[in-house]
């Protein structure tokens, strides 16, 4: 990956959503003026989210979203629909496109409700306006909800706009109305901006990952760089066996010094006290926007009995190899630092399991390839389930005894 591409977890993830030949396909088509979507009259031609990340303009890199139809029938729709509703949990801007000749139904409704409740900025788009006998109304767009259509039962209801996909009418307009419901820059937590200032030493300590690809930094150490590059900060990077001849090569003193999780321990010793240290796994929690939880997580390791069953998540896949973080190193340094007989299960990609409830404690990766929305929902389905959640850094710095260190330049 360039260090100029960017990643999917940094976009914002659009959501197409409606019944089965609403239009879904052809709007994302129009909207992207690509054939990015298969369209056709056979009901349920989409039947598994389909995710594309491309630019937006006016809005710039984003995911775009195609999911199945809400009114699919018999066993398998039921499931197709479920997976439907799980996109929510890392949409950032719902687009609900229904049948403008029909209106409002019930199941459009029922999805509405749900965007509704998780406070999703949503526009409802009508479509094949073209079809219509009369002229849709003026303005194209306006708020609140068509007359003659069912309402969600709120009083603050998303925009809607009139179009035809197959005309390319009013493409232009939906594009501007999405890009106006994106979140906005101004409030998001900085990565590691928010830390150094112009000029700055910042240390990485980057061992060489058997995970990741021949030739590539791993995701959380690209997006650092960036940060730091984009601050007019200066980074040097090193392998943690060559960390102390860096150090004391250098003409002045860091500002920071940033680690791999793995190599916490060693760095710490090598790192003078007077050198603020964290990791990169503990600046993604904070990120994300849940470092105190994370940190509060990783101190329930202490409470764990015989028999508790861990969960250690990832929320990538990647081919494991001997000396895996996830599934080998944390389930022996666990084991190491509490002396108890534990049970482990382990899940990996973009399905986050239910039923959290038999879980002691959830050990996740940083979640770099996760949007904000996502990580958040986790973590909300743990809060939910009375489970404490932590992430591999954060857990490892508790473990080796350097979790105070790591995590006092932030605010907690």
């Amino acid at each position: 990956m360039s260090l100029n591409a960017t990643p999917s977890g940094e976009r914002i993830h659009i959501g197409i959503f409606g019944k089965r030949n609403a239009g879904k396909s052809s709007i994302i088509n129009a909207l992207t003026g690509q054939s990015l979507a298969i369209v056709s009259d056979i009901k349920g031609t989409t039947t598994d989210p389909v995710l594309k990340a491309m630019e937006l303009l006016p809005l710039g890199p984003v995911v775009v979203i195609d999911t199945p139809g809400l009114d699919d029938d018999g066993e398998l729709g039921s499931l197709r629909i479920q997976k439907a509703y799980q996109i929510l949990n890392k949409t950032d801007i719902a687009v609900l496109v229904l049948d403008g000749t029909v209106g409002m139904t019930k199941e459009d409704d029922a999805i509405l409700k749900k965007i509704k409740d998780k406070s999703i900025p949503c526009v409802i788009v009508m479509n094949k306006s073209d079809l219509l006998q009369s002229p849709p109304p003026n303005p194209q767009y306006t708020e609140g909800m068509p007359s003659g259509t069912a309402t969600a039962g709120s009083a603050a209801a998303p925009p809607v706009i009139w179009v035809s996909a197959a005309k390319q009418a009013n493409i232009r307009e939906l594009r501007e109305l999405i890009a106006s419901l994106a979140p906005g820059e101004e409030n998001r937590q900085q990565l590691v901006a928010d830390l150094i200032h112009p000029s700055d030493l910042v240390v990485l300590v980057v061992p060489i990952d058997k995970a990741a690809p021949k030739g590539r930094l791993i995701l959380p150490q690209q997006q650092t760089i960036r940060d730091i590059l984009e601050t007019g900060a200066v980074s040097v990077v090193t392998r943690n066996t060559e960390l102390k001849e860096t150090l004391a090569s250098l003409s002045r003193k860091p500002s920071l010094v940033i680690t791999d999780s793995q190599a916490f321990e060693q760095t710490a010793a090598d790192v003078p006290d007077d050198i603020p240290l964290t990791s990169f796994s503990i600046l993604f929690a904070r990120y994300k926007g849940n470092l105190r939880t994370v940190v509060n997580g990783a101190k329930a390791l202490d409470t764990l009995n015989d028999g508790d069953t861990v969960l250690i998540s990832e929320g990538c896949t990647h081919h494991r190899q001997c000396g895996d973080i996830g599934t080998e190193k944390l389930p022996a340094w666990m084991q190491k630092h509490t002396g108890k007989e534990l049970n482990y299960e382990f899940t990996s990609g973009t399905e986050f399991p239910s039923g959290l409830g038999k879980y002691r404690l959830i050990v996740h990766c940083g979640g770099c390839t996760l949007n904000e929305r996502e990580m958040k929902y986790r973590l909300k389905c743990a809060e939910d389930a009375g489970v404490p959640i932590t992430n591999y850094g954060t857990v490892i710095a508790y473990m080796k005894g350097i979790l105070e260190r790591s995590t006092s330049i932030f605010q907690l």
